[in-house]
């Protein structure tokens, strides 16, 4: 009998793995509808969903090992994050989703609030705060926007050798910056952004792309301690915040 492995789990929702089926729970329906329709309509290589009943989606484990993970050098080729960055292209290409992204307005409203709340509560120091603050500010300009995957984790993108097996967890998909994705996709993997770019092709501004290293960082401190998870750890977001001074 398969053992079940508990992949992620916190007090928004659990992913669980037995054997090749992973089942998802979520009690936000919003988000796997989000989910399934994204994956509907993504022109790259995809989870295959094989049932939906609320509030639990199964789908099928992709082909091949993660592209790495934040912390951790990653063992992918060159030819495996150009690969990503291609595929990426592709994505951002195709025909928007019907359904809206995150409003411009909301997100510096975020970024003010985890400023003022990293600084307050002594989580950061003022000056790497005020630092990063500064350079995230390049993100927060209008931008096209594109069909984006919305939380594009290293994690989440799957190879086999060079090839793209599939690319999982669209919950956060939508209207989006397409530098966004190129930004998470490379999150403390600096080195890799090269690659990524020659497969992506171009359009690519390296400034926007540090800035929302520093922003996407700068809000995620709070979320990752309050769900158990460790910001500080080596390789990850309070060392990519670090990076930046």
């Amino acid at each position: 009998m398969a053992e079940v492995e508990v992949v992620v789990a916190h007090s928004q929702r659990a992913t669980l793995r037995v054997g090749d089926v992973f089942l998802k729970v979520d009690a936000d329906q919003a988000r796997i509808d989000v989910e399934v329709g994204a994956m509907a309509l993504a022109p790259v290589p995809t989870p295959r969903i094989l049932w939906r009943k609320p509030p639990v989606l199964a789908i099928a484990a992709v082909r091949g090992t993660a592209l790495g993970r934040l912390g951790e050098p990653s063992t992918a080729s060159p030819a495996a994050w150009a690969a990503a960055g291609a595929a990426i292209r592709k994505l951002h290409d195709a025909p928007l989703p019907p359904w809206p992204g995150r409003d411009l307005g909301e997100l510096a409203a975020d970024l003010d609030g985890e400023c003022e709340w990293l600084v307050t509560n002594g989580v950061l120091p003022a000056g790497l705060v005020t630092r990063n603050r500064r350079i995230a500010e390049a993100a927060l300009r209008p931008w096209t926007p594109a069909f984006t995957h919305g939380d594009l984790q290293i994690t989440h993108v799957f190879v086999d050798g060079d090839e793209i097996t599939g690319i999982i967890d669209w919950s956060e998909a939508g209207r989006g910056d397409a530098l966004f994705d190129l930004a998470t996709l490379t999150l403390g993997h600096e080195e890799h952004l090269g690659d990524v770019i020659a497969g992506y092709g171009t359009g690519v501004d390296l400034d926007v792309i540090r800035a929302w290293w520093s922003l996407r960082s700068l809000l995620a401190v709070r979320w990752l301690v309050e769900h158990g998870f460790d910001p500080f750890a080596p390789g990850c977001e309070v060392d990519v915040l670090r990076s930046r001074m």
